[in-house]
């Protein structure tokens, strides 16, 4: 496809959170995005702490520029935090009405960031809202994400444990396996599982959800057979849901011998716009092992242990919780890669045959992940956070609830609004 006048350019911007050393796209996603005929403008430097030079963006055919031509020049904006996610480092005030921006948002947990956006004019695909479906698998940041951080906090774990994690059998006398307790058997849970028997530690699971058993012993890890109602499989629309907390004390009873008995564990549970599950109580952290590691991957939702300390490394009764927040950043490159490719899939996906933007309002991946569109925030779930009233359904024969809606709120047909075109 060739470039013309009318084709949209695509800016690459530095992020600026603290300690975020992604970039949300790589060079060789430039160099997908200008085959498809996108010009690509990358800030200065935006993705050093990644390891990606300048030069290698340009050699791809991108412009690289300072941050001000950037957010001057560009359509659409790939970044790897904005708004909520971005938290005061976002960088609102930059944009312009009429610019689409592509990035997590954290839409559910600080959906205000959201409404700012709308108020700025800004259009944002927040990629948290990716439905969890089987054409969208290349799009899902957080699945790619999770794996890494999965991955990675076994191996912190082990450099903390005062122990090996394989049996090992020498001259000195037999080395016992460490014991390796994950908690939550998603994407995180299941790579955490995986690494941890490679490192050749003995390793248990645990999931509210009974279909997960089979993955878990097929890595070769044991699964906890914990017998509660659930109520339901665990999961809504592919996300871990929010269970009562009369479940999670029943749990957390049950579960006090089995993490007495881990040297690490490892959780993962974290449901999207809520507060973490607690999970390992200060009972449980004290009948632990003098020694052992705790690794809360749900630090960033205050955590699925009682006693972690979001961004920090504690210690109790001689146990080290690790807080960890942000680890995909601590493995920048591959973590560029994989978040380079799911937005850039998403992209190519947003665009028609003439390399222009196609927000089909029937196609499940776009509605579902449009957070705001042309001033509105869009998205139901959001929405529904805000306290704000439903738009209008398309063809709908339901009456209007007059008192119930803000006479500022638009009533605009919500298919309308996704499909209606920018300046």
């Amino acid at each position: 496809m060739t470039q013309d006048v009318d084709s949209l350019t695509v800016g690459v911007p530095q992020e600026n959170f603290p300690g975020e050393n992604r970039v949300g796209l790589i060079p060789a996603g430039a160099a997908s995005l200008i085959k498809a005929g996108l010009p690509i403008v990358v800030e200065s430097g935006a993705g050093e702490a990644a390891g990606f030079s300048d030069d290698e963006y340009i050699k791809q055919g991108a412009e690289v520029a300072n941050r001000q031509k950037v957010f001057d020049s560009a359509d659409i904006l790939l970044q790897v935090r904005t708004a909520g996610a971005a938290g005061e480092s976002a960088n609102v005030d930059e944009y312009r009405a009429g610019q689409l921006v592509i990035a997590t948002a954290d839409p559910l947990g600080t959906a205000d960031g959201m409404t700012t956006l709308a108020e700025h004019g800004v259009d944002c695909f927040a990629m948290e809202l990716l439905p969890r479906i089987t054409r969208a698998q290349s799009m899902d940041v957080l699945s790619s994400m999770a794996s890494l951080a999965g991955y990675k906090a076994v191996l912190m774990a082990a450099g903390i444990l005062p122990r090996i994690f394989p049996m090992m059998m020498t001259a000195a006398g037999t080395l016992t396996p460490a014991r390796v307790l994950v908690l939550g058997a998603g994407v995180a849970g299941l790579q955490a599982i995986a690494t941890a028997r490679k490192l050749g530690g003995v390793v248990w699971a645990y999931d509210i959800r009974p279909a997960v058993k089979e993955e878990v012993l097929s890595l070769g890890a044991k699964f906890l057979e914990i017998k509660l109602d659930t109520g339901s499989d665990g999961q809504s629309g592919g996300y871990a849901q929010e269970m009562t907390e009369e479940f999670y004390e029943k749990q957390r009873q049950m579960m006090l011998s089995a993490v007495a008995d881990s040297d690490v564990v490892i959780t993962t549970a974290a449901v999207p716009g809520n507060k973490a599950p607690t999970l390992v109580t200060t009972e449980m952290v004290h009948a632990m092992s003098p020694g052992s590691v705790i690794v809360d991957l749900a630090a960033e939702q205050s955590g699925n242990c009682e006693l972690t300390q979001p961004n920090e490394q504690i210690v109790e009764n001689g146990v080290t919780i690790c807080g960890v927040v942000n680890v995909p950043s601590t493995v920048a490159n591959h973590a560029s890669q994989m978040y380079s490719k799911n937005l850039t899939t998403l992209l190519l996906h947003a665009l028609s045959d003439d390399g222009q933007l196609q927000l089909d309002s029937d196609d499940e991946i776009i509605r579902g992940t449009l957070a705001t569109r042309e001033g509105i925030v869009v998205h139901p779930r959001i929405r529904e956070v805000l306290g704000l009233p439903e738009l209008t359904a398309p063809n709908s024969d339901a009456p209007e609830a007059e008192s119930e809606t803000n006479s500022d709120e638009p009533t605009e047909d919500v298919d309308e609004i996704i499909t209606s075109k920018s300046a």
